[in-house]
């Protein structure tokens, strides 16, 4: 799966993001060229969520300057979020335990084809099926997950898979329609040494082909380019409660041809926040959930 061409460069400079309760995290600089392996860590609460989800045009930046394959944030966060990807952050993307690992497939290649021309208003056509185990192939290729492997081939359901294995399908579906950066939240979350190793390489595989890949965990290879975030020191308590709504993060919506024109709605910015106590980055995510499946 050659994505060479694809892969966005991104170049943020003291950016952070404030929400209702206060920073999530702030002061991160990053420079970074087309096909490079990100490794986000830090400790739990100080921000690598909310850092995946500004970074793809999902949370809005509040602090700094920030461009993700030229395209300044948060201006253009529509365009971001049509040109980026993320996979396996909980509470945001999530795998259907009850769904086999080919219905979650098909069900992310249909998604693609909705700006796509006729062909995607008759799914019974060969043409269309042809693309679609195309598509399907060509992600599971990608990330070295072998349905032969699998207990019952693509039709095992989620809840019966291993953890490197869960992992593995959600980068699937998060590539399948190339984008310029895919954004991977917690990485190596309970696997063994063993399968951290075979995480970390199936990404750096992907950044070797091309895509830049933003991945938050720990133990990164040594050719990862390493950005830490610290926890943010709580801000004062407002003098009275703060009526406006958080700046939610936006639902993803399946990415539309490049010569598509871009509409007024993915590129409006949302309105500011205000100050006020710390946030989590669980709390962040929680809050993403609640605007819809991404």
């Amino acid at each position: 799966m050659n994505t060479t061409r694809q892969g966005a460069a991104v170049d943020a400079r003291g950016i952070g993001v404030e929400g209702p309760r206060g920073w999530a995290f702030r002061g991160i600089d990053i420079s970074a060229e087309p096909g490079t392996l990100i490794a986000v860590e830090g400790s739990s609460g100080s921000g690598r969520t909310c850092l995946l989800l500004a970074l793809t045009g999902r949370m809005r930046i509040t602090e700094g300057t920030a461009t993700v394959a030229g395209l300044p944030l948060p201006q253009r966060m529509g365009t971001v979020r049509s040109r980026t990807a993320i996979a396996h952050v909980p509470g945001v993307v999530d795998l259907e335990p009850a769904l086999t690992v080919g219905e979650h497939l098909r069900e992310q290649a249909l998604l693609g084809h909705r700006f796509q021309g006729l062909g995607a208003s008759l799914p019974w056509s060969k043409r269309h099926k042809e693309a679609t185990r195309a598509r399907i192939d060509a992600a599971l290729a990608a990330v070295r997950l072998d349905p032969d492997t699998l207990p019952k081939g693509l039709r095992t359901a989620v809840r019966d898979l291993e953890r490197i294995e869960a992992l593995r399908l959600s980068v699937a579906l998060g590539i399948m329609h190339g984008p310029r950066l895919l954004a991977v939240d917690d990485v190596d979350l309970k696997l063994s040494e063993a399968e951290r190793a075979q995480a970390w390489q199936m990404l750096r595989d992907l950044a070797l082909e091309g895509t830049t890949v933003v991945a938050a965990g720990s133990d990164a290879p040594a050719d990862a380019l390493v950005v830490r975030t610290t926890r943010t020191k709580p801000a004062a308590a407002a003098a009275a409660p703060v009526k406006d709504e958080p700046s939610a993060p936006v639902k993803d919506e399946p990415a539309p041809d490049k010569g598509e024109p871009r509409t007024a709605e993915q590129d409006e910015p949302q309105a500011p926040v205000q100050d006020a106590p710390h946030t989590t980055e669980e709390e962040a995510a929680h809050a993403f959930a609640e605007t819809g499946r991404a």
